[in-house]
């Protein structure tokens, strides 16, 4: 299947049903890998002092499906209601192979993307962006997009609680980021030609999120922690 972006441009990533199935083969071998593993190594690491935390890499657990499970195990216990947003999309070309089934060949993203997830937590506006890197010492700007920021913003002017979850993979090391202090930065990058924020800084004025069994990625914790923060 072919995306295309608003100007045309196409998106390459875009998996046709070839590679879903390539995908979803070596997923499987991927996963009966990491279950041979599990009997010989223990799957999750505990650090002293605090609570267990899910190695992603040695269970196939991506980033983005942990925050979903996360979200679903909020809402399970009545915690809060967040849910990733929708990307919309134009179909353009379908294929009717049989009467019964339908298979889109060619579609363009209607319109960029603003963030990742929304929702409401013990009254107040979620909204929130989850990115990744495999850099050790940084995180790159250019992960981000400018109508990102210009959504964040405008949340944010309407009493909205923004922020950006960070997944350093090759640390195996998760942050929360509140969007004015990511902002600020980002406002910064022209003046003094920074291309990405340090991990120092982040460690400083980011809040690190420990991962659990549940939920895979706390991050609820981490906005109570900053919510007294902003309180004092």
């Amino acid at each position: 299947m072919v995306f295309n972006y608003p100007d045309g441009r196409s998106f390459q990533n875009a998996p046709t049903p070839k590679d879903n199935q390539v995908t979803k083969e070596k997923q499987i071998s991927q996963q009966s890998t990491s279950k041979r593993k599990t009997t010989e190594t223990q799957p999750f690491t505990t650090t002293k002092g605090s609570a267990s935390t899910v190695n992603f890499g040695n269970r196939g657990m991506r980033f983005e499906e942990a925050i979903n499970e996360s979200n679903t195990y909020y809402l399970t216990h009545k915690m809060a209601v967040v849910h990733k947003k929708p990307t919309p999309i134009q179909i353009v070309k379908v294929d009717y192979p049989r009467r019964s089934a339908a298979m889109i060949k060619e579609a363009y993203f209607k319109e960029a993307s603003t963030t990742d997830y929304n929702g409401v937590y013990q009254g107040r506006y979620l909204d929130f962006e989850a990115k990744e890197t495999k850099n050790k010492a940084s995180f790159p700007f250019k992960n981000f997009h400018a109508h990102q920021i210009t959504h964040m913003k405008a949340c944010l002017e309407q009493g909205g609680l923004c922020f950006v979850l960070l997944w350093f993979s090759s640390l195996e090391r998760c942050f929360f980021l509140d969007s004015r202090t990511l902002i600020a930065h980002w406002d910064q990058q022209k003046a003094n030609g920074k291309k990405s924020l340090p991990l120092t800084t982040i460690e400083v004025e980011g809040i690190e999120i420990t991962r659990k069994i549940a939920p895979r990625i706390p991050y609820l914790e981490a906005v109570d922690h900053y919510l007294k923060k902003e309180a004092l």
